[in-house]
């Protein structure tokens, strides 16, 4: 067989703000890959299916000596995040032609060579669902949002919950966890749409806040004992002001920074911590799942099978759309859980 294209979205610039496609990275199909005879080192050959585009990513997109959790992406080679792809050729016994499988960790090309590895993980074949979902409501941020609901939450009937960035992927989820361990919901989300969408996943109060005070909800809806926090700023500072004693804040992520040079916000109720006697419980789901992961795939994927788990797919089509997609996350345009739909089966 002749060597065939394997295009990848390349990274270019390092951004201060928001990242511009064809500046910051861009779309190259210059490099191509015989299928046939490219070496595996017992490893196995993956044809990427779907991407996920995540809030994370924005992180990575910085200079290489500055330090942080994730590994920074490298000038002049491709993004990489979670995904799921379809295996074409194996030399290792665990994985076979035609196994589907997600990596927390796949090279945004069509095309790429990985060794298993405890993040290489098979989707099994009865799933009954789209492979997209395994990088969705049953990928990481499915299992971000259930692991750390059940590590720090401390759920307790009658109480009230407040969840930013309702509408996303982690976010409607979380709605959906609270309103099964019988809490109060308020939703807050960034359109009339998204508001909708939390209504329909359980929200008891769903808002938009670009039309809506935040603070005006909170003080009639509040006191909050449980915050769920997906956008840091000052809707984290006013959490902190309508807290109830002894409340339970679980950062998940802080996204109304990230495009920020210098990644601030001039609190002003930090002292609430202290006399409410808050707890902030900041996570990265990588340490939750070894524990929470097993419950997780015991439960999740027939409830959403059975729809018993709502949730909402924003389907891009094609690796040129990477960059696009990726800015419509982080400015949040996007309508549920953003994919990339690189091939078909």
């Amino acid at each position: 067989m002749a060597p065939v294209r394997n295009a990848r979205y390349i990274f270019t610039e390092v951004p201060e703000e928001y990242p511009e496609p064809g500046r910051h990275f861009r779309y190259d199909d210059s490099q191509i890959v015989d299928l046939e005879s490219v070496s595996l080192d017992g490893g196995i050959l993956v044809k990427t299916l779907v991407l996920s585009l995540d809030p994370y990513m924005r992180g990575r997109m910085r200079p290489p000596s500055k330090e942080s959790y994730t590994n920074p992406f490298r000038i002049g080679e491709s993004l990489s995040g979670y995904g799921v792809g379809v295996i074409l050729r194996s030399e290792h016994e665990a994985y076979a032609l035609g196994d589907h499988v997600t990596y927390v960790d796949i090279p945004h090309q069509e095309y790429f060579v990985v060794k298993p590895n405890p993040f290489l993980r098979k989707i099994p074949s009865d799933a009954g669902v789209p492979w997209s979902l395994f990088i969705g409501v049953l990928g990481m941020p499915g299992q971000t949002a259930y692991a750390s609901w059940k590590e720090y939450a401390k759920p307790q009937k009658g109480q009230t919950v407040f969840v930013s960035t309702a509408a996303g992927a982690v976010g409607s989820f979380v709605v959906q966890l609270a309103k099964l361990d019988g809490m109060k919901v308020i939703a807050s989300s960034g359109s009339d749409e998204k508001a909708a969408f939390t209504k329909e996943c359980g929200a008891d109060v769903s808002f938009n806040y670009k039309t809506t005070s935040t603070e005006e909800i909170l003080q009639k809806e509040g006191p909050i004992d449980v915050y769920y926090d997906n956008v840091g700023g000052e809707t984290l500072d006013l959490a902190f002001k309508y807290a109830a004693k002894n409340a339970r804040f679980i950062e998940c992520g802080m996204i109304s920074i990230y495009n920020k040079p210098d990644k601030s916000y001039p609190f002003k109720h930090l002292m609430e911590i202290i006399g409410k006697q808050i707890s902030v419980n900041g996570f990265l789901v990588f340490d939750l799942v070894p524990k929470w992961g097993k419950q997780f795939y015991e439960e999740m994927p027939r409830l959403v099978k059975e729809g018993k788990i709502k949730f909402q797919e924003d389907r891009s089509y094609g690796l040129d759309q990477i960059g696009e997609a990726f800015v419509a996350v982080q400015k949040g345009t996007n309508n549920g859980k953003k994919v990339v739909v690189v091939a078909e089966d």
